[in-house]
């Protein structure tokens, strides 16, 4: 790890002053950041420590919904009542991530901006566009079992790893972030970027802009649920997941959310399968339907092809389990 400067400001204008200038980054729980400064992968000029900046609360908002500050430590997010009881699928989203040392440390902005891997990031022996633009990825031919297969492009199949990141997209998250142009509010889905031809550009985000807080809108459903699967119970990115919002009337689709994640290099807004059963019935052939709807376009290569039915599978898993709980309301 090379030498940099340290900062730690006593105010949001204060840190978005340092963030601006050369090779600053910001540091929050340092979780991915201090991971990535220690394999060599980032080497900041200078660490903008927010960690003393005011917003680690969550506070109602008018009509049930929430404002979630950007220093909210994941696992007091998870514990949170208001969360547990209106969006459960955050909640659970949460838990599947990490390990608990990790949960205590992390932050919801931190969370927001993890980068977008596969294991050829962390090996800087390897071809990777998001390391080295122009420089090639070897990840396209190479062992590429958790790697996306929708949104991707010929220079980068990496995949986004948050879970949280996955529930805030199907509960119409939206991001507050403080520039040196001020305040804007930026829908989650339209944080981050696919990769494109520019894989190294991951997010929306300008320099030195700084996310202050995630609101959310009341809750569509009563009824929402998180699903992982990964290769082993804890501490492992997911190869599929799903989080999913559903409220059933009269056995009819009359609201829901559906997101996925270990699929695509961000969180992936299911806008097709939503399309599809939205006002349709709530029954095992429509989720089946509007599951391989969504996964129709994917890209596959030689180790991850599996992940089309496993996606579809887990998708119909989720809506099954939330339309039967529906029914016994």
């Amino acid at each position: 790890m090379r030498p940099f400067g340290y900062v730690k400001p006593l105010d949001v204008d204060a840190a978005v002053l340092a963030a601006a200038a050369p090779g600053a980054k910001y540091l929050g729980g340092g979780t991915n950041l201090v991971d990535l400064m220690r394999e060599g992968i980032e080497q900041p000029d200078t660490v903008v420590d927010v960690t003393g900046l005011p917003l680690d609360t969550v506070e109602d908002l008018p009509g049930g919904g929430l404002r979630i500050g950007a220093l909210v430590r994941n696992s007091a997010l998870a514990a949170d009542r208001r969360v547990r009881t209106r969006y459960p699928v955050l909640s659970q989203a949460l838990l599947s991530g990490a390990s608990g040392q990790l949960r205590n440390m992390a932050t919801v902005g931190g969370n927001l901006l993890q980068r977008t891997r596969c294991p050829y990031f962390y090996d800087t022996a390897a071809a990777c566009n998001k390391r080295g633009p122009g420089s090639g990825c070897d990840a396209l031919d190479g062992f590429n079992r958790g790697c996306a297969i929708l949104g991707v492009s010929d220079s980068c199949i990496a995949t986004h790893p948050s879970d949280m990141c996955v529930a805030l997209a199907a509960l119409d998250a939206v991001v507050e972030v403080r520039g040196r142009a001020g305040v804007r509010r930026i829908p989650l889905a339209e944080l981050h970027r696919l990769p494109g031809d520019t894989p190294d550009l991951e997010t929306n985000l300008a320099s030195a802009d700084l996310i202050t807080a995630v609101e959310l809108p009341p809750p569509v459903a009563v009824n929402s649920r998180y699903r992982k699967v990964r290769d082993r119970a804890s501490y492992a990115f997911a190869l599929v997941s799903v989080a999913a919002a559903l409220e059933v009337q009269d056995q009819t689709v009359r609201q829901v959310r559906l997101a996925l994640g270990g699929v695509a290099p961000k969180p992936w807004r299911a806008r097709e399968a939503e399309r599809i059963l939205l006002e349709g019935p709530a029954e095992e052939s429509a989720f089946r339907r509007a599951a391989e709807a969504e996964l129709a376009g994917a890209t596959v290569r030689q180790h991850n092809a599996f992940k089309v039915e496993l996606a579809a599978a887990t998708i119909v898993a989720v809506l099954r389990q939330l339309s039967e709980r529906e029914a016994r309301v």
